[in-house]
């Protein structure tokens, strides 16, 4: 993941309209695939039931993409694509530090929230994969492991801001921020179990208050004082 740009692009509209028109229904194919995925599981992708959900003909299905395996790879880099845009970006243009990591963190609970009569394709896909080499599966790492990366620097950059204490374990603490998240989706998803996101959050600003430094317990307190008060 990087730092989002405001280059605008004119690729797009530069293209002969025979080629924007292939793009834009491989698009409306990615769309449906992606939503298919989120309730299936890449498992259940294929270009039959694609071609059905899309009242295409399975070769115009084909055409776009080749084979299964393709098709899952596209949509797993797809699905990338709008987890960047909803929960990465935004937090982009947060401060530095303490802050920053925040934003990841609520952003990222935001999603699974609505992702909860779906699914997480990492975490769905991280189970139907995990012990299957192949393409698909390095998509799937290449993606998660982004993502771990991102928050691993927004972790060093909040001890580095003086947020964060220097002695701070960023791959431990990033162990614990991320198994939070699958707590959260196995407790709301899989068990339906009321006031787990609640729970992530308080969670969340513990493990926050074990790291702090003084600076970033005041920066905890800030931030979290609005929403106590709207509580109260």
């Amino acid at each position: 993941m990087t730092e989002p740009t405001t280059a605008p692009s004119r690729a797009s509209r530069d293209l002969p309209k025979t080629l924007q028109k292939g793009q834009q229904t491989r698009a409306t194919i990615l769309e449906a695939a992606l939503s298919l995925a989120s309730h299936m599981g890449l498992e259940g992708l294929s270009i039959g039931a694609l071609a059905d959900v899309t009242r295409m003909s399975k070769s115009g299905v084909f055409a776009h993409f080749g084979s299964r395996e393709e098709l899952q790879i596209s949509v797993i880099r797809e699905y990338h694509t709008k987890f960047e845009e909803e929960v990465f970006h935004p937090a982009m243009r947060v401060q530095r530090g303490l802050p920053r990591l925040r934003a990841l963190f609520d952003r990222w609970v935001k999603r699974v929230t609505v992702e909860l009569d779906s699914g997480c394709i990492y975490i769905s896909g991280a189970v139907e994969f995990d012990d299957r080499p192949g393409p698909v599966r390095d998509a799937l790492v290449e993606m998660v492991a982004a993502w771990q990366a991102a928050l691993g620097k927004a972790i060093a950059l909040a001890v580095s801001e003086g947020h964060l204490r220097s002695d701070t374990d960023t791959a431990q603490m990033l162990f614990e921020v991320h198994g939070l998240i699958l707590a959260l989706h196995h407790d709301a998803r899989f068990l339906r179990i009321p006031g787990a996101l609640d729970r992530v959050r308080v969670s969340f600003e513990r493990v926050v208050n074990y790291y702090a430094t003084p600076a970033g317990l005041e920066l905890s307190a800030a931030s979290t004082q609005p929403a106590r008060k709207a509580r109260g």
